[in-house]
């Protein structure tokens, strides 16, 4: 007897209302396939098991991706003030970050590059649909990685053996390639959410693709400008937080003095500028949108002169909005700067085009409620540093600090909660359903498992390591 082999498939069909997968073995030797199962329940828990892995993490990565961009900007200014005054305190200063940026550097790119072979793990038919549209930024994002990991060698290991103009042009380097590439990635989350640079033919499929259109999407130049602002706030006064803690216990004042006023420098102005960026965000989700907007504000009625609300928990059972405080013509008034605006509804779409309401609102308010915190806090380190006293010498201002030093990271998680929570049913927006774009791999529970303890170890580990780094500055 000939020995048969099977070969295991699924078939995903997607609906309105639900998501169910049908197995089937292949027997090629005898020349059909058998129908193994058909259910629903594996199906969905795939697809959330592999929605919740990429949460999670993309939820571990942008905390690594946001110190990237701020911290070498830190130092650069700890040695460029080092080199013009002679303060060794300032040497010191832009040697401690450096070794920081250095393990945080090395944990950000290990997330990172998990995250690359998940994108072509879990979602296959995301990157068959979106890869020549999206494979130029991420190229670009990747030269950027290699030219900030070189450079960030020369900078750790160069402090003797380079000019020192040649040693603060590499550390400038480090940072500008850190913003970069943050620019670059983000470019793509703004492709999924305003999806440009392609037509579609009779069959639905993707022709005349323009890259260099896509990278220019709608979204693009906010998003990038609001990710940008968030990580030297979210850091910045992080820093800020850290060492007002230390000047409350009396430790080394000269030190954590210099340390308290470039971290301010750095995170207090970005945090003022966040309030503003994310009114641009706004406009732009109220025009490319809609949906995202009524569930960013649990907004069910197309109205004219809608209102904006403050807290309230969305029922999504009776579609109404309950326990909120209202301010008429609020949101119409911020999304079309015309209190009189039309602000489409959820109820506009079929319940299956909707986002989990309650999520994406409760995620925005703790969103704008934190940044609005952060920026009142950095205005009156602000007006204190303006009316040339010392901020340091302020207790009540550094305990200020050290309440909202973790704000701008639990913010970013909150933010980017609205930007991929807000986004669903779709993977990209109007073009692609999330439910589509999932491997039909089953099992997805035990590499979601796997990669979460990953985190949880590789997050133990580093707050070790920045904690002794701390501790040395006692």
């Amino acid at each position: 007897m000939g020995r048969l082999t099977a070969e295991i498939s699924f078939q995903r069909s997607d609906s309105d209302s639900e998501t169910s997968c049908t197995g089937y073995a292949f027997l090629p030797s005898a020349g059909y396939r058998v129908l193994v199962f058909t259910t629903a329940v594996d199906c969905v828990n795939d697809l959330f098991a592999a929605r919740l892995q990429m949460a999670i993490s993309l939820g571990f990565h942008i905390i690594f991706a946001e110190i990237g961009i701020a911290m070498p900007l830190m130092m650069v200014i700890a040695e460029w003030r080092w080199r013009r005054t002679g303060d060794a305190a300032f040497l010191q200063l832009a040697k401690r970050w450096a070794n920081g940026t250095a393990v945080l550097f090395a944990v950000g790119a290990v997330s990172g590059t998990v995250l690359s072979f998940e994108l072509g793990l879990l979602w296959p038919g995301f990157m068959r649909l979106a890869g020549p549209l999206i494979g130029m930024p991420f190229s670009l994002e990747g030269f950027a990685f290699f030219l900030e990991a070189i450079f960030l060698g020369v900078y750790l290991y160069g402090w003797d053996r380079v000019r020192p103009k040649v040693h603060l042009a590499a550390g400038i380097i480090v940072a500008a390639s850190g913003a970069a590439s943050a620019v670059f990635v983000v470019m793509v989350n703004a492709w999924m959410n305003t999806p440009t640079g392609y037509s579609l033919d009779s069959g639905g499929h993707l022709v005349d693709i323009d890259p260099i259109a896509a990278m220019q999407s709608p979204a693009a130049f906010q998003q990038a400008l609001h990710m940008l602002l968030a990580a030297y706030a979210a850091t910045g006064l992080a820093v800020a937080g850290v060492h007002a803690f230390m000047l409350l216990r009396g430790a080394s004042p000269v030190f954590h003095r210099r340390a308290l006023a470039i971290a301010l420098a750095v995170g207090g102005p970005a945090a003022v500028l966040q309030p503003i960026s994310g009114d641009i965000s706004a406009r732009v989700v109220a025009l490319t949108q809609p949906v995202k907007l009524a569930a960013l504000e649990a907004q069910w009625k197309t109205e004219r002169g809608a209102p904006i609300r403050i807290g309230g928990w969305p029922d999504a059972a009776r579609e109404q909005t309950r326990w909120a405080l209202e301010i008429p013509y609020g949101l119409s008034l911020l999304a079309f700067h015309d209190p009189g605006a039309v602000v489409k509804g959820l109820q506009s779409v079929e319940a299956s085009d909707r986002p989990p309401v309650a999520v994406v609102h409760l995620a925005f308010q703790a969103m704008v409620g934190l940044g609005t915190t952060m920026a009142l806090v950095a205005l009156w380190a602000g007006w204190v540093a303006w009316r040339r006293r010392d901020v340091a010498a302020s207790r009540r201002v550094l305990r200020a600090l050290v309440v909202i030093a973790p704000f701008g990271f639990i913010a970013t998680e909150a933010g980017w909660i609205v930007t991929e929570v807000g986004r669903q049913p779709w993977v990209v927006q109007g073009l692609m359903r999330t439910s589509d774009a999932v491997t039909p791999m089953p099992g997805l529970i035990v590499p979601m498992v796997i990669f979460t303890l990953l985190y949880v170890g590789l997050g133990a580990i580093v707050v070790a390591l920045i904690a002794s780094l701390v501790r040395e500055t006692r």
